[in-house]
């Protein structure tokens, strides 16, 4: 069943995002009203401290005054911002500062330099703090839960390059009271997960890649216990959506203590749960070599020619399109536990939320003869006006082939599956706790918030109100 599609630049083309479900949001708690507090006082601090120093000089007394109010208003925009965005405002924070430094230099004394930059960081960083969870887009609702009474962390010491000896992981865990068990090359993960609930673990965590994530996961979904999601893998997908900091790796162990825990989509290729994407076709055939995880570009590079290439036969998938239009070929088929935010096909993007309870799937069909010189050029600017892509959501994607095997890339393990191949979503299936203070929102989620957001919305704040 087909839920939602939109029509792109391209006759008969597909694209689609899909829709969040708006939730009433929390009121601030009284340490983001004391931040917003604090945001305000630095900016004034510095206003005084300012007109202080450069009184009666009418030529840098204003432009003092205006670097200082550009120098916060951009660094309050810069750390509420991802991509772009948070670049852009990051420089005119830096230029303005600079200059305000230099405005200063042969006027003030170099300790009320100090102070007005202090005041101008103070301010920019308490602003964040007060404005940061506002400027979340919902995804689903989040309770604060307790510390758990017996949590278990499972830990792959391989992912990720060593993360779990580079992090020492295992102490982490022991500070927090959590059980460590630590993957032995023979173990089977599901029946350690499967054991540790049986003698009573009621949160149970995975310290490590997306493929190791997802089965964990389907232990915590089907017994009913709260997951805890430790990135200790190599890209971390699932991680970053769930609004963790990727590059704080012993941090996500305090979901185990006090958290947010909200209700997340899974999703199923057969009777295999998956967390982020299932690809089939080109990007699937790639992954099944073995020199692809060592040198991923190099090996694109030299098995696409193969792949793709004049007079090469197309694969042999055959489903419905997003009209019901039955397909019997495409290049490349991926299938995500909920929608990504892509541009390009070499980046699976970030997902607003994991909380829609549907399934993306982007087909892509190219012409040998024509089509190669365009999709390049598509790749590189935007892949969705690319003529032979396909994007829409639905609930259920079956998928046939006359092959008896097809090549499947899940979570990034490559896997080879007897066809039909059928893809559900499991709708708020995983009970997911978060650290308290995770930033708690993948970049997808993050609203575009200008230099103009600023002191309007810290005053809301303060008043006791959300800021957006």
């Amino acid at each position: 069943m087909t839920l939602r599609t939109r029509h792109g630049p391209h006759d008969g083309h597909v694209n689609s995002d899909a829709a969040a479900q708006e939730s009433s949001r929390p009121q601030p708690t009284v340490s983001r009203r004391w931040s917003a507090a604090g945001a305000l006082l630095a900016l004034v601090g510095a206003l005084v401290v300012v007109a202080v120093g450069l009184v009666g000089d009418l030529i840098w007394l204003p432009v003092a005054i205006l670097a200082v109010f550009v120098a916060v208003l951009a660094g309050w925009a810069a750390l509420v911002n991802t991509g772009v965005r948070r670049i852009v405002a990051s420089l005119v924070a830096i230029a303005a500062l600079a200059g305000l430094v230099v405005a200063l230099l042969n006027i003030t004394p170099l300790l009320q330099i100090a102070l007005v930059v202090v005041l101008v960081l103070v301010s920019a960083a308490a602003g964040r703090y007060a404005l940061g969870h506002d400027l979340v887009r919902s995804s689903g609702s989040k309770t604060t839960v307790a510390p758990a009474r017996r949590g278990v962390l499972l830990l792959n010491p391989k992912s990720g390059g060593g993360k779990v000896e580079r992090f020492d992981l295992v102490a982490a865990a022991r500070r927090h009271g959590v059980r460590p068990i630590v993957l032995r090359q023979d173990d089977d993960l599901v029946a350690l997960a499967e054991q540790a609930i049986r003698d009573g673990a009621d949160v149970i965590g995975m310290a490590g890649g997306d493929g190791s994530q997802a089965l964990v996961a389907d232990v915590a979904r089907r017994r009913d216990v709260g997951f805890v999601c430790v990135p200790a893998g190599t890209r971390n997908h699932f991680a970053l959506d769930l609004g963790l900091d990727r590059d704080d790796v012993p941090a996500a162990i305090e979901a185990f203590g006090e958290a947010i825990e909200q209700r997340v989509d899974l999703a199923l290729i057969g009777d295999r749960i998956f967390v982020n994407n299932a690809s089939l076709g080109v990007y699937a055939a790639i992954v099944q070599s073995e020199a692809y995880r060592d040198a991923k570009l190099a090996t694109a590079a030299q098995l696409l020619p193969d792949l793709l290439g004049p007079g090469k036969p197309g694969f042999d998938l055959r489903f419905r399109g997003p009209d019901g239009t039955e397909q019997t070929t495409a290049d490349l088929v991926l299938v995500s536990n909920d929608v990504y935010r892509r541009s390009s096909l070499g980046g699976f993007g970030t997902r607003e939320n994991i909380t829609d309870g549907v399934l993306g799937v982007v087909a892509l069909t190219i012409d040998r003869g024509t089509d190669l010189a365009s999709l390049m050029a598509a790749e590189a600017r935007r892949i969705d006006r690319f003529s032979g892509y396909r994007a829409w959501t639905t609930r259920e994607f079956r998928i046939d082939s006359a092959e008896p095997l097809l090549d499947v890339g899940v979570d990034g393990e490559a896997l080879r599956l007897a066809p039909p191949l059928v893809f559900r979503s499991l709708p708020g299936a995983l009970r997911v706790r978060t650290p308290v203070d995770a930033p708690g929102a993948s970049p997808a989620a993050v609203r575009p918030a200008g230099i103009g957001l600023g002191s309007v919305a810290l005053l809301r704040v303060l008043a006791g109100r959300p800021a957006a």
